[in-house]
């Protein structure tokens, strides 16, 4: 695997998982208006995202320490699909993961969370422009030592 390491303005890197371009940007936009220590890493499926984390994906690379936002809703390969690879994985099953998803059905929280996912967002409530996420990921990656 092919992993590199972080500058140190960096605190760690966030791969955003979605398919949905004006969210990918909108967390892109709020992390950088908070001031969010972290690069941002985007793939737009589950298997674009497991090449990134493999370092097989021939463009984009990721750096060390890390964190996943993941969409459930998506084309090829879903979000269940990638956690469900994800923690079969010997190198990546530890991989910290919060779903951030339009999803608030119990069920797809009770299936996230059996994937051992660190937390689930539901989209319309992180708030105006994911200013809430933005706090969350900046103060998470302060107090938590990531893998």
């Amino acid at each position: 695997m092919m992993l590199e390491c972080l500058s140190q303005e960096d605190v760690c890197s966030v791969l955003v998982i979605d398919d949905d371009d004006v969210a990918i940007e909108g967390v892109q936009r709020s992390f950088q208006r908070h001031k969010v220590p972290c690069t941002t890493i985007t793939a737009s499926d589950g298997r674009e995202a497991l090449e990134i984390l493999r370092g097989t994906h021939p463009e984009k690379r990721i750096k060390q320490p890390y964190i996943v936002l993941l969409d459930l809703n998506m084309p090829g390969m879903d979000g269940f699909q990638f956690l469900h690879a994800l923690r079969r994985d010997s190198e990546l099953k530890r991989t910290v993961v919060f779903v951030l998803s339009t999803s608030a059905r119990d069920q797809d929280k009770a299936r996230a969370y059996n994937e051992q996912v660190a937390g689930y967002m539901v989209k319309s409530a992180v708030g105006p422009q994911f200013a809430k996420l933005a706090k969350f990921i900046e103060k998470y990656t302060e107090t938590q030592k990531l893998p």
